[in-house]
């Protein structure tokens, strides 16, 4: 088969490896669609990922394919089954997947190689976190269950409620996923952008009103204007991931609002935070990481309803040999009219 395989810092090889076979309660997928993600775009520049990947290795970890064998002892799927299967699954038995927090797991089984056209999934994942896909539903739509499922854990976190007002800084794919979930799920969203085409994109996921950080003297006034009396919103979630807008994150939300740095900078980056506003403003500071398996569920049926925007989210197709040149474009985003690249899906 053929399988794009990361070898270091933007080299990108697609090579020919075995096709996988079934253990016991495996499954081998055939991949119909993998998806780009940001952290694949980020996994591609610095060249590894410090909890999934170590170079060489086959990654990529959104998809949705068919199942072209099963393994013994499986009885929930069998070959020419349509599956979405998540990247990873807990132990459901340490301390933090008792305590609710399976994304924590100590245990946390992960699982790569998207890009490629056959992909082996892990007992454990076969039976905690693989899906039958509806055969309505196309493959690159229920490729999107993994993110959005990251999206709605943030929000859960968040304890974001029907009537909030939400500020979203960012608009890239997970920024637009926040602000498409938020909106259907009754919240009010101000999204946060920097480049013009991203105003249009904000308000196709659903922002009420959009705030460019390039067009207004201070962004944090900008968002606190729109809000009631200028509080400050109820909710401000952090998808960009650098020192400053996690600093304006902090102000844009009203006394006893909550923050959600979901946006990771790289490991040793320090943040400067008014400990006086944090105090006495009663504000509580999160931070979201990956989803569980009740995440996943939801964020499938969310995808399976129809109200999701999945076909504004796949703004681009390619085939595995070029996938090397859509993460380049990716990491050096040059900007187009319109929505721009948000996620393309390769075709193996």
């Amino acid at each position: 088969m053929k399988a794009a395989v990361l070898y270091g810092r933007e080299d990108l090889r697609i090579e020919r490896l075995p096709i996988p076979r079934a253990d016991e309660g495996e499954i081998v997928v055939r991949v119909h669609a993998a998806l780009t993600c940001g952290t694949d775009v980020k996994v591609y520049r610095r060249g590894y990922h410090a909890k999934m990947l170590q170079p060489p290795i086959p990654f990529g970890h959104e998809l949705a394919g068919t199942v072209h064998e099963v393994g013994a002892g499986v009885t929930c799927f069998k070959p020419g089954d349509r599956v979405v299967a998540l990247n990873s699954a807990p132990c459901d038995a340490c301390y933090f997947c008792l305590r609710g927090q399976q994304n924590l797991c100590d245990d946390l089984l992960f699982n790569n190689g998207a890009y490629a056209e056959f992909l082996r999934i892990p007992a454990r994942i076969v039976a905690k976190n693989t899906l039958l896909i509806p055969d309505e539903l196309p493959f690159e739509y229920a490729a999107l269950t993994e993110p959005l499922a990251c999206v709605l854990r943030g929000l859960e976190e968040s304890n974001a409620q029907p009537g909030d007002l939400l500020a979203v800084i960012g608009a890239g794919p997970i920024g637009l996923m926040f602000m498409h979930a938020a909106q259907l799920a009754g919240m009010r969203v101000i999204a946060v952008v920097k480049h013009d085409e991203q105003i249009e994109a904000a308000r196709t996921f659903g922002a009420e009103h959009v705030v460019q950080t390039v067009a207004v003297d201070d962004p944090i006034e900008a968002v606190r204007a729109l809000t009631p009396e200028g509080r400050g919103v109820d909710i401000a979630i952090e998808a960009v991931a650098v020192p400053e807008t996690w600093q304006w994150a902090v102000e844009m939300v009203r006394k006893g609002g909550t923050v959600n740095f979901f946006g990771g900078p790289a490991a040793g980056t320090k943040v400067e935070l008014d400990t006086n506003r944090l105090h006495y403003h009663d504000i509580t500071l999160k931070a979201s990481f990956h989803h569980t398996p009740g995440t996943a569920r939801r964020a499938f049926e969310l995808i399976s309803s129809g109200k999701f925007n999945c076909r504004e989210t796949i703004t681009g197709r390619a085939p595995l040999a070029d996938l090397d040149g859509v993460l380049r474009g990716l990491m050096n985003r040059s900007r187009q009219d319109g929505l721009g690249d948000i996620k393309t899906a390769i075709i193996p």
